[in-house]
């Protein structure tokens, strides 16, 4: 493995079917084509099916600098797809068919080695509701250096036992306020988040804990140390794969920025920007954010 930082992405790439037309979507594509973008050599682990909108999402990737290799090919399931509701553009709705081919990752030697080389191995709740790929997914945990769950709970794809396991194996967790507000209820955590999010690093001695806010920025618990950015306002298209280009950001960011406070403000603005921005994956660059911080 050369020098450069390296992630894997593990979960669902499918097409959110808009008011607007298709877009290529699902957290980890999403996580994936950002960090690429912002210096990372990332990879997907997923399935598609060997169908029109499979081959239209692999040329998709392709055209983002993410090669397709990882990516299974599947003939008994069709290529995934969601319709997203976003008549409220700062809080999107989605309604996600099942069963579809990313229900069906395989584990093969492989992607055990595309994991084991990997700095970041990056899954979420989603990639997860399925026995094939859960199976796949708690394999590829069980090998993988620095564990990232990007919690994204989308109800009725997930359980309070199988969250409770990701969250377990994980280092690094990231969520929305609404999510940090259902996880501690079921331990009857204080609601302030500091708090809570504390109760949650030292219940399953996580190193990091980051909460996103939506317009009011973010705040990070890393190494014990309490960080908060307060948002930037932005006029807002929609905010479709802003998450996940503050997580992208966060992680590349929390590798080389001596700063902590200045990684979460850097990708608080990176999540900003693709918010003023159509679709999940516009292209930006460490450039692009830092002149959008300045004009904002």
């Amino acid at each position: 493995m050369n020098a450069k930082l390296s992630m894997v992405c593990f979960g669902e790439v499918l097409w959110d079917i808009l008011p607007t037309g298709r877009q290529a979507g699902g957290a980890p594509f999403n996580v994936a084509v950002h960090a690429h973008q912002l210096g990372f050599n990332a990879k997907l682990i997923s399935r598609v099916g060997e169908d029109e909108l499979g081959h239209e999402l692999l040329a998709f990737m392709e055209k983002k600098g993410i090669e397709t290799l990882s990516v299974q090919r599947g003939k008994t399931h069709l290529t995934g797809v969601v319709k997203a509701n976003v008549s409220n553009r700062s809080e999107v709705t989605y309604q996600i068919v099942q069963p579809v081919a990313w229900d069906y990752i395989s584990y093969d030697s492989t992607v055990s080695a595309w994991v084991k080389e990997a700095n970041l191995f990056v899954y979420g709740s989603l990639g997860a509701r399925s026995a094939r790929s859960r199976e796949t997914l708690y394999q590829l945990l069980e090998e993988a250096n620095c564990k990232v769950f990007d919690i994204n709970l989308r109800p009725p794809h997930y359980t309070r036992a199988i969250v409770e396991h990701l969250i377990e194996k994980a280092d690094i967790v990231k969520m929305n306020h609404h999510e940090l507000a259902e996880v501690t209820s079921w331990y009857e955590y204080p609601g302030e988040p500091e708090t809570a999010m504390r109760h949650l690093a030292e219940r399953y001695n996580l190193r990091t804990v980051c909460v996103t806010r939506g317009e009011n920025g973010a705040c990070l618990l890393h190494n014990d140390l309490f960080y908060e950015n307060q948002g930037l306002y932005v006029e807002v298209q929609d905010t479709i794969g802003s998450g996940d280009s503050f997580l992208a950001a966060l992680l590349y960011q929390l590798q080389v920025n001596p700063s902590t406070q200045a990684a979460l403000d850097f990708a608080c603005a990176t999540g900003s920007y693709v918010a003023t921005q159509h679709g999940a994956t516009p292209t930006l660059s460490h450039t692009t954010v830092e002149s959008f911080m300045q004009m904002v």
